[in-house]
């Protein structure tokens, strides 16, 4: 399968260094209170830095901004609803002049603050606010999860496919968008009738956890999809999606797409035996561009948008899996994804960014 190059730093990488970046003073002002830019300032959502999600993936890129552009980074990590406020408040008293935050929970935050420090930089993962000094970076996720659709409608074996979010959001409905889309392209291609439970695009309504922590909620939501015989699942809920996993793994017979990352590297590996692929964002390349243009004095508020053609959003390996895919399925995949790039297909949804 032809995939791009991902980096995972791993999550016992990702704990150590919050670990030390808990431990490390804040940086000092530069001289007549200036924010310096050596250094950056990562708030969480409520999901946490481990989240196996887009907080996770943000804080490896801007491990990797460390590296390569020589500054400091640390998380300031939020666990609830009250944290958020409070803590983007912290990122800007820590004299650090760029700011991300991660998730539309921050959005009110990060836009306050972008008001009150127009000489500081701000950008936000997967949610768009608008302000001269905010820079959002947004992914047409529906691109991949379009493959992804494809793909679980060429795989599954009872011609029942499922997907469900943690909250009805444009950045989670987008993924939804794009997979029913993707399993319509081939019914269409190859004159099945697979189903997908759990979304319907033209409504814009579905099956919802309610929010991204709780995985006992995707677990039960998951076995009632498997009860109507869904044998591929997308969980588009953070965490949540753990209870998917552990659904499928119990049941047997069912595969389930990961979303953000990797799930085969970040979730436990109990759960590789049922990850047929990601439907990945690659934040990692984000961040790390974004840091160069603080430094480079040519930062903007132009959104950052990941697409199949820049490489910022793509479909995992198969894995342990890749059995499950032919060498003809595999190829259609491949035609379908040069088809989006050249913009011989167009994939569209409410949320496109």
């Amino acid at each position: 399968m032809s995939v791009r190059r991902w980096v995972g730093l791993g999550a016992a990488f990702v704990a150590a260094s919050v670990a030390l970046a808990a431990c490390a003073p804040a940086p000092e002002a530069g001289d007549g209170g200036e924010a310096s830019e050596e250094c950056v300032r990562m708030v969480t959502n409520s999901g946490g830095l481990e989240d196996r999600s887009f907080n996770q993936s943000s804080w490896e890129g801007l491990q990797l901004a460390e590296a390569e552009h020589g500054v400091e980074a640390e998380a300031i990590v939020s666990t609830g609803e009250t944290d958020l406020a409070p803590n983007v408040q912290q990122a800007v008293d820590s004299g650090c002049g760029l700011i991300v935050t991660v998730g539309f929970e921050l959005a009110e935050a990060t836009l306050a603050q972008a008001d009150d420090n127009p000489d500081l930089d701000f950008a936000i993962v997967d949610e768009t606010v608008e302000a001269e000094n905010v820079k959002p970076i947004v992914f047409d996720t529906a691109q991949a999860s379009f493959l992804a659709g494809y793909l679980s409608a060429g795989v599954s074996k009872t011609g029942v496919v499922a997907t469900f979010g943690g909250g009805n959001q444009p950045p989670v409905t987008l993924f939804m968008d794009g997979f029913v889309d993707g399993v319509a392209k081939y019914n269409e291609v190859h004159g099945t009738a697979v189903r997908t439970l759990g979304w319907d695009k033209a409504k814009q309504d579905g099956a919802f956890t309610g929010d991204f922590e709780d995985i006992n909620k995707g677990k039960a939501l998951s076995e009632g999809f498997i009860d109507q015989g869904a044998d591929v699942i997308l969980p588009v809920a953070g965490q949540v999606g753990e209870g998917a996993a552990s659904a499928a793994l119990e049941r047997g017979g069912v595969s389930v797409i990961w979303v953000d990352s990797d799930g085969f590297d970040t979730l436990r590996p109990e759960f590789r035996p049922v990850i047929l692929t990601s439907v990945l964002k690659n934040t990692q390349d984000a961040m790390v561009q974004i840091v160069g243009e603080v430094q480079d004095d040519t930062f903007s508020n132009e959104p950052y948008v990941g697409t199949l053609e820049n490489g910022g959003v793509e479909i995992a390996p198969y894995h342990d899996l890749a059995p499950l895919v032919t060498s003809g399925l595999d190829g259609e995949i491949e035609g379908l994804r040069q088809a989006i790039i050249s913009g011989e297909l167009v994939v569209d949804s409410p949320s496109s960014p």
